[in-house]
């Protein structure tokens, strides 16, 4: 018994977890006591026996919160129009999502579409939006637009959209994403760095053409001293680039705002404005945007010189041949 009780352990420590959130640390030590009387030579007490003392201590939940600060992340607010008229509107809707799936949340995806089916007929959009599990609305309208209208068109759907995000105050970055963007996951990380206004170079891709057209904002750090259009090929590492002194149409993809300034634009320094904003929202967004002279400020992104391209804008051939179909969830998963 005497060899065994050497590999004893002589303390033990536990973990106790409280309602509060916080935790209790156990661990026993051996603290050696003396009897009356008993000295060494130089006069100190000797050790007779060893009494084990208990002790605790509390960690409570504010010096946990204190070592991890969780920092509350904003919220995105992602605007799509989409037509029915476009024969790539399914696949390209169902990727977007799949990309957007993949941003940490908060994220709002407010899609927009013309109501072509009857009141209370479930179309194939809503139904691939509730499969995505995202936070969404879906917005549609009744007006109709011919092909030939088809600027006219998306400025009212952005405009309905901008009206919505008014009408209940919904606070975030707002960013137009169309169906043929293709993004880097980091550009959702930047977006939410943006204050008030964001801006950044786009590539314009078209099918069987080796150029590649880049536009957007000349950065010296994060801000924007002027823009530029660069056509570069495949072949070759040969750029050319043309700063302009006043900045020319931005287009609607390559800038982010704080959607506050809709209903509150004196806060960020913009006189109000409120009968120009309810008649046409995206027009005032985009001159406040480009607005340089004034308070405005246009954070280019991302902070390294607005050097790396983190969206793609496909150009593809409106080519009728195929059905417009959203595929439903069960289908592409099955493929």
């Amino acid at each position: 018994m005497g060899f065994f009780t050497g590999f004893a352990p002589t303390g033990s420590a536990s973990l106790r977890s409280t309602a509060g959130g916080g935790r209790i640390n156990k661990s026993r030590k051996l603290i050696p006591q003396q009897l009356p009387g008993s000295s060494s030579d130089d006069g100190q007490p000797l050790p007779t026996h060893f009494e084990e003392v208990k002790t605790e201590e509390f960690t409570g939940a504010a010096e946990l919160g204190s070592k991890s600060k969780l920092t509350p992340r904003r919220l995105i607010i992602i605007i799509t129009p989409t037509n029915a008229r476009d024969p790539h509107q399914g696949v390209n809707l169902r990727r977007l999502a799949n990309t957007l799936r993949l941003v940490p949340p908060p994220v709002l995806w407010v899609v927009v579409e013309h109501m072509e089916s009857p009141s209370g007929k479930e179309n194939e959009v809503s139904e691939m939006l509730r499969s995505t599990g995202m936070m969404y609305r879906h917005l549609e309208y009744r007006e109709n637009f011919t092909a030939a209208e088809a600027e006219v068109e998306l400025e009212h759907q952005r405009n309905l959209a901008l009206k919505h995000l008014e009408r209940h105050r919904l606070s975030g970055i707002v960013h137009f994403a169309g169906i043929h963007n293709v993004y880097d996951l980091d550009f959702f990380d930047e977006l939410r760095e943006i204050e008030m206004f964001g801006t950044w170079p786009m590539a314009l891709l078209t099918p069987h053409k080796s150029e590649v057209v880049i536009q957007g904002p000349v950065c010296d750090s994060s801000q924007v001293i002027g823009w530029h259009l660069n056509k570069m090929k495949d072949t070759t590492t040969k750029r050319e680039v043309i700063v302009e002194e006043e900045p020319p149409k931005i287009h609607v993809s390559g800038f982010a705002f704080n959607s506050s300034i809709l209903w509150d634009p004196e806060r960020w320094g913009r006189p109000s404005s409120s009968q120009r904003t309810s008649q046409n929202s995206i027009k005032f967004v985009k001159e406040a945007a480009l607005d340089v002279e004034g308070e405005t400020k246009l954070k280019g992104i991302p902070a390294q010189e607005c050097s790396k391209i983190m969206v793609w804008r496909l150009r593809l051939p409106a080519t009728a041949t195929t059905k417009n179909v959203v595929p439903s969830s069960s289908s592409s998963d099955s493929n």
